[in-house]
């Protein structure tokens, strides 16, 4: 990695601004942190700086509250989770900006750790306003950025604030840009893309980038109705991306010009309505019903997927096999994860919702590495340029 890190540069005593990404899942009735994951994986970085002498000023956003203030979206309870894990007192913040928010920075010692309010009750934050970016670096000498999943936003706490202050990579940033870096530059082989998920749109950059690496492709989830449609084959009442058909067929000729082996369900599991209590179906593609929709990868496809990913050296996956959310039709996402978890290969999962399913069947530590960052981990795959990223200072070469 050609960026600074925290490593780099001298932190004792500094007041140093660490950009986290605490957007933390909550259960809706209680509103108690229902996954403490993405807190636990910038742990590293705290404890550096902690360890170090550093005054540790946290932010984050929480939710969508779209610039206004809203109070499920609080972060007391992350600070409440964070001083659990640390073993120390974590305050926060009545707002992120501010002379009240200043004096609380003032009054840190070395050591001490603050969590500022979210971010997106100001919507200048997702605005890259300038005058906001400004008042966040009056509160610290030097920014760190650790905040991979949302380091593909343009927004004033990742990259307008990189004007003000000094700014570097966390470590959790910098193992995620070398992992998936990783994946570039010299995946071992046989190197398998795993994709499911609704979208073949949030993947297209990243499989025009890497197809030319990948030795094995497999699709599934919802985005393979429309890889299924472009085949001519019957697809029902699945949601399909019609504006996509030809950029599917033009995937598959690629993958075929490549050498790339690309895999599609052999066969799925079908349901007339997403109901919990709704029986699904298993049916070969040749034979899906006109009435009703695809909801999962059958058994013959997760047989077909074992059989290839079993050969890999390398696997990135990212997106669910079927509809997670009602269990019923989750079989094809949860023995894919139990799968890859068992595998001698390095396995990446991609983020987002396929980091949660991971984490929700505790495979986490199962696997090489699990992505904090979905679309991030997408783009920054697809060889797009990282705001959050680009900002940072480079290493002297």
């Amino acid at each position: 990695m050609d960026k600074l890190t925290v490593r780099d540069i001298e932190i004792d005593g500094k007041r140093v601004l660490v950009r986290v990404d605490f957007n933390v899942l909550l259960d809706e009735k209680t509103g108690v942190i229902a996954d403490d994951s993405r807190i636990r994986a910038t742990l590293p970085t705290i404890k550096y700086l902690i360890d170090r002498g550093a005054r540790v000023i946290l932010c984050s956003h929480l939710g969508r509250p779209e610039g206004k203030i809203v109070d499920k979206l609080r972060l007391t309870v992350v600070a409440q989770r964070l001083s659990q894990i640390l073993g120390k007192q974590v305050g926060v913040t009545k707002n992120c900006i501010g002379s009240e928010t200043g004096k609380s920075v003032e009054r840190l010692q070395s050591g001490d750790v603050l969590l500022l309010e979210n971010l997106r009750f100001h919507s200048a934050e997702e605005m890259d306003n300038p005058i906001f970016a400004r008042a966040l670096a009056r509160l610290a000498d030097i920014y760190v950025n650790d905040a991979f999943g949302t380091s593909h936003r343009s927004h004033a706490s990742i990259a307008g604030i990189a004007n003000y202050l000094p700014a570097v990579a966390g470590l959790l940033l910098e193992k995620e840009l070398k992992t998936l870096g990783s994946i570039l530059e010299k995946p071992a082989h046989p190197f398998a893309l795993l994709l499911g998920g609704a979208k073949i749109s949030d993947k297209v950059g990243m499989l025009e980038n890497i197809m030319g690496k990948v030795d094995f492709l497999l699709i599934g989830g919802a985005m393979a109705a429309t890889f299924l449609k472009a085949k001519s084959y019957e697809i029902g009442l699945s949601l399909i991306e019609t504006e996509r058909l030809d950029t599917a067929t033009g995937l598959m000729e690629k993958a075929a010009r490549n050498g790339t082996h690309l895999l599609l369900p052999a066969d799925v599991i079908v349901a007339d309505d997403l109901a919990a209590k709704v029986k699904g179906e298993v049916v070969s593609i040749k034979n899906i019903p006109k009435d009703k929709k695809i909801v999962d990868m059958g058994p013959q496809t997760i047989k077909n997927f074992y059989t290839e990913l079993r050969r890999c050296k390398t696997i990135f996956w990212n997106g669910p096999m079927g509809i997670y959310e009602i269990p019923q039709f989750a079989e094809g996402t949860r023995a894919i994860a139990k799968l890859l978890a068992y595998l001698d290969a390095t396995t990446i999962i991609g983020g987002g919702s396929t980091a949660e399913v991971v984490t929700e069947l505790e495979l986490t530590d199962k696997m090489t590495f699990v992505s904090t960052g979905g679309g991030a981990s997408l783009k920054f795959l697809g060889g797009e340029t990282l705001p959050g990223v680009e900002s940072l200072l480079d290493k002297k070469t």
